[in-house]
């Protein structure tokens, strides 16, 4: 693989990683919203939330990201991977918008805007840091890269 290109199948990978976190983290607030106050002083109602539909659905996407997230990370370095994360916060703050109702200020929609920029800027480099094409060139100038 090129460091500079990647692949059909990477591109899905990193959008399963952008696009699953947030479906479940959505899936998380619809499901939360519907139950009544939970307390860590009273964990079964906590483990009854986990088989509600919503959270459970939630659960199952947000460890399909982990999965994709996993998988990225087998083939790109985490300064790559993780900004393709904060994508998410995009993604989150239109579902949070047009699908859970959530007022958003203005103020929050210039961070995600941000955030966004910032993604764009850091997808612009190399998905993985090239160690071995650094250690020859500092051995051919006989300089100690460790």
């Amino acid at each position: 693989m090129s460091h500079g290109s990647l692949s059909p199948r990477q591109y899905l990978i990193l959008g399963l990683v952008a696009l699953l976190a947030p479906l479940g983290d959505s899936c998380l607030a619809r499901g939360m919203a519907a139950m009544p106050p939970i307390s860590l002083a009273h964990p079964g109602t906590l483990v009854a939330a986990v088989f509600t539909p919503w959270i459970a659905l939630g659960i199952a996407l947000l460890i399909g990201f982990f999965a994709s997230y996993l998988t990225a990370l087998s083939w790109a370095d985490l300064t790559f991977v993780l900004p393709a994360t904060a994508f998410g916060y995009v993604i989150i703050a239109l579902l949070a918008r047009f699908w859970l109702g959530e007022a958003i200020s203005p103020e929050r929609w210039a961070g995600i805007l941000l955030i966004a920029l910032g993604v764009g800027f850091v997808a612009q480099g190399p998905s993985l840091t090239e160690h071995a094409a650094a250690e020859e060139q500092g051995q051919e100038q006989g300089v100690e890269t460790r």
